[in-house]
């Protein structure tokens, strides 16, 4: 695959997870998630992905409930890539879930301004299920 059709900014368009034990298919940050990833010539990228409807906090600020759950409702991390036939290889420098630090290897489906993220298998942070997230993108 030529590289500079995956470089600029991806809009997310959605974002499910497949539960590998029943198939059940959910959102994975509830309907219409915000969120981007980039990829840059030189080799690096970064994803940032948020819960719609995201809390405020109150005068008091948040519970320590509340900021828990705000680390589950996103997620954040920087990388340089590498493009391996089928597959983008992220090697994660820095992530909000440092369990992802090292190598994230992720089949795609790049169709013009399309770009499909998926198939392979992980462990949801926040549930420890085992789960095949679908993330589709726009570019912008």
């Amino acid at each position: 695959m030529d590289k500079k059709a995956l470089i600029g900014s991806w809009k997310m368009r959605a974002w499910t997870r497949q539960s590998v034990a029943t198939g059940e298919i959910t959102d994975a940050l509830g309907p219409e998630p915000i969120g981007y990833i980039a990829y840059h010539a030189d080799g690096r990228m970064m994803a940032t992905v948020f819960r719609r409807d995201r809390p405020r906090s109150s005068q008091a600020g948040w519970t320590e409930n509340e900021k828990a759950q705000l680390f589950d409702d996103m997620l954040a991390y920087v990388a340089s890539y590498t493009l391996e036939e089928n597959k983008v290889v992220h090697h994660v420098d820095g992530s909000w879930n440092p369990n992802w630090h090292g190598d994230l290897s992720r089949p795609f489906v790049l169709e013009g301004d399309n770009l499909v993220i998926s198939g392979a298998p992980g462990i949801d942070p926040s549930t420890g299920e085992e789960v095949v997230y679908r993330m589709e993108f726009t570019k912008v």
